[in-house]
């Protein structure tokens, strides 16, 4: 008799492109089994990279292209270009009189006014003499006051198209209301100029003020075409893998990382790039959300270190807080986003010294190649890698003894570095670190005590390769409760895309004081953007029982310059849900800054922007319990490996430190340091004074003894 034909298996996979490393996790929905593993990243191509993951992941499983049925990926194309500031040239449309708009921007000046001297205000996105302007006239309800000019709009078009031009962002006043004056330049555009990529405003950011909504139509236009070029080589990488062809099987599902916590199909998201700029920070939050809420801690601050930079976030009851007034480098951004403050302080950070002698670290990093000295692959800088290494905390190897590394160039490195400064070569290493810490320590106080929140009694979770290094540091620089490390913190990002739901955010102007709103009107706007929201999850191949939908209202008290949003409830719009709303809106501002003026008829609510987010819900992968420690050996003597010497304080020099191998532990298990818990893909360094606890799904809850 003949076999029966094997059934095909059901893994998804995560995959998340760092500056180093490219880290994977695969969930065998069928199982329940997660695989983790990490390869280094192809800066020159990130699609090897990427390729190369999916091939040792499904190795490690046994399985085949066939048997995946998703890839959700976690990419930084659209953050690097932006940081980097390398935007080739653009072209801008806007209404006649306001060719300047871009100039005048905000009156506001980076920490404050007594900056005002020394600040310069960064180069414009789009230079003066690439900005075109277009007669027609509409007022904030969209009415038209002046017919749209053909003539001008296609004289435009043929400017830009004469030029070689082919990049162009369009955004006329009060569009948000009317659509109708974009829409007929773009068709224009398309007949007159049809190699042009072109983005509108109301399509990208259907919200008032006109300056951010210019600036995040840019920005959506300049990262367009790098997106689109990413995306398309990558998917059609994973489809010659998958053996997707033609006349075989279908294309897998293949989703990017939103910077809103949601993911978005890859042929959607190159329509849509302004969405993926915080695409990989954002996969991290979420992930550390998750595991955090399991743990039982509600307040967490996360801290993803990688080895470009370090990027914190808020974390409340699992779900990380979201903005719409972030920036991407020098550009204001007014997309929904996960409220993430960057750093350059990664593992490959490079130490230098000053023209005063100063010494500093980053922003500037040896990536992935040539990397740290101790890569041995061309570096010729000292980093922060190298700093740990010549100290000890982190073994002469990396994932698991895949990539050794060259202790002798690293302390090479690090002994020219302190011959310039004139120090002893340890106080040089444990300087760097030290420094490293405060940079993260500030961005920490940024998302956290600047928003008002009392970072003692929140835990700091702690992922990526060189997250976990400074922890212990970090909870003493900012007094924190202690410390939370996830199981193979390395492939957190990588996680978390596996807990992303598909999401997409709409949002409609509408200003009216809160006495004369018009609640037909108000039902109205959420119905049609419920309905956007379902026929985008349609597109997506959610049925309708599926679809859940999230209601959000932007409030002020009249006469406010900003807004604050707050959640409204399902039902119909009528004077007690207004009412309710309002409610909502009083205690959120109080919340946010210590007062509000409900009961006060002098003080009037004002409604500005409705919003209405589309959710299509995924399975998501159990965090399964590890064993106990129930009646097994001392955890000394089933999970230490070794004893090594390790520097933690210059003062104290060298100390005799265990060293643990973090998946023989068990739930119970305690340690104290000073002791290093060393897995696949990352360290921990145990600072003396501090003791760690490993908790029923196998983190390391680490507190100060005292």
């Amino acid at each position: 008799m003949s076999a029966a034909p094997t059934q095909p298996r059901r893994i998804r996979i995560g995959i998340d492109t760092g500056g180093t490393f490219t880290d994977v996790v695969a969930f065998d929905e069928d199982s329940g089994e997660l695989i983790t593993t990490k390869t280094p990243s192809t800066p020159s191509n990130p699609a090897d990279g990427f390729i190369n993951g999916v091939h040792k992941v499904l190795d490690l499983l046994g399985a085949t292209g066939a048997d995946v049925t998703a890839v959700c990926h976690g990419t930084t194309v659209a953050t690097n270009k932006l940081l980097e500031g390398k935007v080739e040239q653009l072209g801008f449309i806007t209404s006649e009189g306001y060719e300047f708009m871009l100039e005048i921007a905000r009156q506001a000046v980076p920490d404050g006014y007594g900056n005002s001297y020394f600040w310069v205000k960064p180069p414009r996105i789009v230079p003066a003499d690439y900005v075109k302007t277009v007669g027609g006239r509409l007022d904030f309800e969209g009415n038209e006051l002046r017919p749209f000019d053909e003539e001008q709009a296609v004289a435009a078009a043929r400017w830009f198209r004469d030029r070689g031009i082919t990049t162009i962002g369009v955004c006329f006043l009060h569009s948000y209301a009317n659509d109708e004056h974009e829409l007929r330049m773009r068709e224009i555009l398309r007949r007159e100029h049809p190699d042009a990529v072109v983005s509108i405003s109301s399509e990208v950011l259907r919200e008032y003020r006109e300056y951010e909504r210019s600036m995040t139509t840019l920005v959506d236009a300049a990262v367009k075409p790098n997106v689109s070029r990413y995306v398309t080589n990558i998917h059609t990488r994973l489809d010659d893998f998958t053996g997707a062809t033609e006349g075989g099987r279908e294309r897998i599902p293949f989703y990017i990382m939103k910077s809103n916590g949601g993911v978005l199909s890859a042929d959607e998201v190159v329509h849509q790039p302004i969405t993926t700029v915080l695409s990989g920070p954002a996969a991290g939050a979420l992930g550390a959300g998750l595991i955090a809420k399991k743990a039982g801690f509600d307040k967490v601050l996360t801290c993803d270190g990688g080895g470009t930079s370090t990027d914190v976030s808020v974390v409340l009851a699992g779900e990380p807080t979201l903005t719409t007034e972030g920036t991407v480098g020098a550009y204001p951004s007014k997309i929904p986003m996960i409220d993430v403050v960057t750093v350059g302080a990664g593992g490959g950070s490079i130490a230098w010294i000053t023209p005063e002698g100063t010494l500093k670290v980053g922003p500037q990093s040896a990536g992935a190649d040539p990397g740290p000295l101790c890569y041995a692959k061309g570096g010729t800088e000292p980093t922060i890698t190298d700093a740990h290494v010549v100290l000890g905390r982190i073994p002469p190897h990396l994932l698991g003894g895949e990539i050794p590394l060259d202790v002798d160039a690293a302390k090479a490195g690090i002994d020219a570095l302190a011959a310039k400064l004139g120090i002893d070569p340890d106080r040089c290493a444990t300087g760097i670190l030290e420094i490293s810490a405060w940079n993260q320590a500030n961005a920490l106080r940024q998302v956290s005590v600047k928003r008002g929140l009392d970072v003692r009694d929140f835990m700091l979770a702690t992922f990526g390769g060189s997250g976990s290094l400074l922890a212990c540091r970090l909870v003493d620089i900012l007094d924190l409760a202690g410390v939370v490390v996830p199981q193979n913190p390395g492939n957190v990002s990588a996680f978390g895309l596996l807990t992303v739901d598909v999401k997409n955010d709409y949002v409609q102007t509408s200003v009216s004081k809160h006495a004369n709103l018009d609640h037909a009107a108000v039902q109205k706007t959420f119905d049609e953007l419920t309905d956007k929201a379902a026929k985008a999850l349609d597109a997506e191949g959610f049925s309708r029982d599926q679809h859940r939908y999230t209601r959000t209202v932007d409030l002020r008290y009249f006469g406010q310059a900003f807004e604050v949003r707050v959640t409204a409830p399902e039902g119909t719009v009528d004077e007690q849900y207004a009412a309710q709303v309002a409610d909502a809106f009083h205690a959120e501002h109080r919340a946010l800054y210590g007062y509000d003026f409900k009961g006060d008829p002098q003080q009037q609510v004002e409604w500005v922007n409705l919003r209405v987010t589309g959710v299509g819900p995924i399975t998501r992968p159990e965090l399964r319990e590890v064993g106990d420690n129930t009646g097994e050996a001392d955890v000394v003597e089933r999970a230490r490996t070794s004893i090594r010497p390790v520097c933690f304080d210059a003062d104290q020099g060298y100390v005799d430190t265990d060293v643990y191998w973090r998946p023989n532990l068990r739930a119970g298990d305690v340690l104290s340091g000073p002791a290093v818990v060393e897995e696949f893909g990352s360290t921990v360094p145990v600072h003396p004074g501090f003791t760690v606890r490993v908790d029923a799904i196998g983190n390391l809850v680490i507190t100060k003894e005292a």
